[in-house]
């Protein structure tokens, strides 16, 4: 699947279309407009955006998810760990640890993540 690129106004709109799907454009233009001022036409060139990105789908007026925000999120994390560690997941977790320590609850949920990951 081709990497989607969202900025940050783009990230908060799909946000709130995964916490309100299935959702109505004209729901979507009321949130819009209460959250980020914008007009009807904005946030309609926004989901169409979205949707040509292969993240959302509108059919009719209602928009849905293609990719749900865990999937989405998930492939963006891989694609950060491939392009900053070279696909090292131990270097990412090196970085990440090396200016602060882990809680026994993080390392006792890290490794309950990687038992799970072998298991598959």
């Amino acid at each position: 699947m081709a990497e989607i690129q969202l900025g940050i106004i783009e990230s908060r709109f799909a946000d709130m279309i995964w916490a309100n799907e299935p959702v109505t454009s004209t729901e979507l233009v009321n949130l819009a407009e209460k959250a980020f001022s914008w007009k009807r036409t904005t946030t309609h060139t926004v989901i169409k955006r979205l949707c040509e990105k292969g993240l959302f789908m509108n059919n009719k007026g209602t928009v849905t998810s293609l990719l749900s925000r865990e999937q989405f999120y998930a492939q963006q994390s891989r694609q950060f760990v491939e392009d900053s560690f070279d696909g090292s997941l131990p270097a990412f977790i090196a970085a990440f640890t090396k200016s602060s320590r882990l809680t026994a609850e993080e390392a006792a949920a890290i490794r309950a993540m990687i038992d799970e990951a072998e298991d598959k």
